[in-house]
Order: structure tokens, then C-alpha cells, then sequence
């Protein structure tokens, strides 16, 4: 168990340097670009879904949440909300670059992201028609999280915040891999298995930036494929789905959107994995 520990604490600090620099380039850029994106977004008609996903793979830590709120407030419609929550990166991101992931890999799934949530939105947008209807909601003041510290103070944070997550769940991954063995929690995971979207689509409907942390420490440990990967990346918001079960009061609406979500990535993952 001192083994466990030990290799733990070492996987995982060495990861804050590179964690802090990603989210400090992703404070940097929130701060200077989140309410033009949102504008760009809530402007753009029929055009939605395309700017929608453009801007949703960017990492801004409030984006999904504040696209929340404009569909809420029927500013957007549901298929660029559907886009911006299928192609947002959340913590994705940071950690393959802190982990030192191919470049190559980086860029493919952000592309799948991208074109899956482009698609997705233009085919729900035939689909569904939302009525216009005019509502305030301050996600910044009510919901989100850093909006008026420094970015320093901010990204600190957010990086404290998601070594808490990786330092959790490399540990229990190094008690599974030590005590069960890395081939029977690919099979718990139902890693070579057609049902392993299944499984990752509920991981990632998890509102918690914990989801995506696990999901990808699950794939660079070889416990998920690719595929499971893309399906949990996909239906993972952060925390937008619980700022839309609390502000949106239509829960059929709210269940439709979960799943909408979760039927797309499964789709989505069980696809990839007889194609590639």
C-alpha cells in the first residue's frame, strides 16, 4: 500500500506545473474572449450549431454553463445548445497536454468533437422548434465560480481543484491495477465490449469536471478504448446540465436533453469503434 501511495503522489504532482500553465491560457482567454463568443453565438441564427462547436472546443471553464443560460432565455436554439455541450472540452484537455499526449490524438478528438457537434446540432435544430420567450438569469453571479478573482487566484484553483480529482482516482486505478489487475477492470469497464459506450455515456453525463478527469486517466491507463472515450467526452458538460436541471423548470425538456445527449454518444462511440 506504501508503494501505491508513493507512486501516486509522484504520477500526480508531476503533473501541477503543466496543469497550472493550461488553465492559466484558458483563464487568459476566457477572460478576454467568453463574452464575445457568447455574443457571436447568441447572434448567429441557423448558424449555431457551427459556431457553437467552433467555440465549445476552445476550453472556457463557463462556456457550456453560460450557453446554458441564453438557451434557457430561448436566445439560442436547442441544437446549438446540443452542439456546445457535444464538442466542450472541459478538463479533457489540460490533462492530455499535462500528460504528454500525442499532439495527433489531441487534435483527432477535438475534430470528432467538433464535426459530431456540428452535425448533431443542425439535425435537432430540423427536428425541434423552441418558441422565443424572454428570461434573466445571471449564471456569473448565481452559479459560476471564478468570474471576479484574478486569473492567477483562478487558475490556481481550478488546478488545486482537478489534482484533488487526479490524486483520487490515480489512486484507486493503482489499487485496481495492483489488486485486480489491469485485464479484469477493462472487462468491469467492458473495454473490448459493444456495451463500453454504454457505460462511458453515463460516466459523462456525471455535472462534474470529475467526469472527463476520469474518463481520460481510464483511457491513458488502457482501461477504456477509444471509442468509450469519445462517448463520455461527448456527453460531458461539466456542470451544465445541473445549472439546467436547476434554472430550466421543464423537466421533460431537461430529460429530453440528457437523452439526447446520451443516445448521441453512445451512437457516436459504438460508430468509432468499427471504424477506426
Amino acid at each position: 500500500m506504501k508503494d501505491i501511495i508513493i507512486d501516486t503522489l509522484i504520477d500526480t504532482l508531476k503533473l501541477v506545473p503543466f496543469l497550472f500553465i493550461a488553465f492559466l491560457l484558458i483563464e487568459l482567454f476566457e477572460h478576454k474572449f467568453s463574452k464575445k463568443s457568447i455574443k457571436v453565438v447568441e447572434s448567429s441564427g441557423k448558424y449555431g450549431p457551427i459556431l457553437g462547436s467552433i467555440l465549445g472546443i476552445i476550453p472556457q471553464c463557463g462556456f457550456s454553463v453560460m450557453a446554458t443560460n441564453l438557451y434557457v432565455t430561448r436566445l439560442i436554439t436547442l441544437g446549438t445548445l446540443i452542439s456546445i455541450y457535444l464538442s466542450t472540452s472541459d478538463e479533457m484537455l489540460p490533462i492530455l497536454i499535462s500528460e504528454k499526449a500525442e499532439f495527433s490524438l489531441i487534435i483527432k478528438i477535438l475534430l470528432i468533437k467538433l464535426f459530431i457537434g456540428m452535425l448533431a446540432g443542425f439535425i435537432i435544430d430540423k427536428i425541434f422548434k423552441v418558441k422565443k420567450e424572454k428570461k434573466n438569469y445571471d449564471i456569473c453571479e448565481e452559479e459560476h465560480c471564478h468570474c471576479k478573482e484574478s486569473i492567477i487566484i483562478s487558475s490556481l484553483k481550478h488546478t488545486l481543484n482537478i489534482v484533488v480529482f487526479i490524486l483520487l482516482i490515480n489512486f484507486i486505478l493503482n489499487i485496481c491495477f495492483n489488486y485486480l489487475g489491469q485485464d479484469y477492470l477493462s472487462k468491469i469497464l467492458l473495454k473490448d465490449s459493444f456495451f463500453g459506450p454504454f457505460i462511458s455515456s453515463l460516466i459523462g453525463l456525471i455535472p462534474n469536471c470529475g467526469a472527463s478527469v476520469m474518463l481520460t486517466e481510464l483511457y491513458i491507463n488502457n482501461a477504456i478504448n477509444f471509442g468509450s472515450l469519445i462517448s463520455g467526452l461527448l456527453t460531458g458538460s461539466g456542470i451544465a446540465i445541473m445549472i439546467l436541471l436547476k434554472t430550466n423548470k421543464n423537466m421533460l425538456e431537461n430529460l429530453k436533453i440528457v437523452g439526447i445527449l446520451y443516445l448521441i454518444g453512445v451512437l457516436s462511440g459504438i460508430i468509432i469503434e468499427l471504424i477506426i
